[in-house]
């Protein structure tokens, strides 16, 4: 964040490490960083290339997951998954071990997450989640290439549609739905790749290959 010249703020698609904005989310990140103060316990940045075509956006970062390693999906059950399926379709190279320097790199596309802190109970509220949207809209901003986002839940569903204007009730967020937004992008939706969800059938790898299989026709 810097100051413009006429005193409004201006907002780069990364949060500072430091990141004042959200009360709650502030006095959690310090209190993991009392307990754990190894761990990464900060805004957790985007991963990924500028050049992407695929955005990917999840929730916001898990406690013992990204806030620990410091890079999205990396340390958490959801991650597995997720990485899995991003080399499986090309969009992904190397190989994953839940740790930031594993030498994983993406292939034309980028994760980031909706709340870029996380949250008490991997539940951020909605003002937390407005709160933090100047940072996701400099990140699309960012990406000269973008063709399609995938939202990966519900919330981070609202969050893309709110951050381009898009009203809500033309998009409703369903398992598989594409979406073709007004301003020419394409918004995916798929089940949240956590461990809940999976455990409990709501999703499965076959449910979550399905949306990526589809992207991939879409992109070549």
């Amino acid at each position: 964040m810097a100051a413009g010249a006429n005193g409004n703020v201006i907002f780069g698609p990364e949060p500072p490490k430091d990141c004042p904005r959200c009360p709650r989310l502030v006095a959690y990140r310090q209190e993991n960083a009392r307990l754990e103060p190894h761990w990464f316990n900060g805004p957790v940045p985007s991963f990924g290339t500028t050049q992407a075509r695929l955005l990917i956006v999840g929730l916001a970062p898990g406690r013992m997951g990204a806030n620990r390693t410091g890079r999205p999906f990396t340390g958490d059950y959801a991650g597995v998954l997720l990485y899995e399926t991003l080399l499986r379709y090309g969009f992904a190279k190397g190989e994953y071990h839940a740790r930031p320097d594993d030498g994983l790199k993406l292939v034309d596309c980028m994760i980031s997450n909706a709340v870029r802190c996380a949250p008490p109970e991997n539940k951020p509220e909605p003002k937390e989640i407005a709160t933090c949207r100047p940072f996701f809209e400099a990140r699309l901003a960012s990406l000269s290439k973008l063709k399609i986002i995938l939202a990966l839940g519900r919330i981070a569903h609202d969050q893309a549609l709110a951050t381009l204007g898009e009203k809500k009730a033309l998009y409703p967020f369903a398992h598989g739905a594409r979406h073709e937004l007004s301003g020419g992008r394409i918004l995916y939706d798929s089940f949240h790749c956590s461990r809940y969800n999976t455990s409990t059938r709501r999703l499965t790898p076959e449910m979550f290959q399905s949306v990526f299989e589809a992207i991939r026709r879409e992109l070549g």
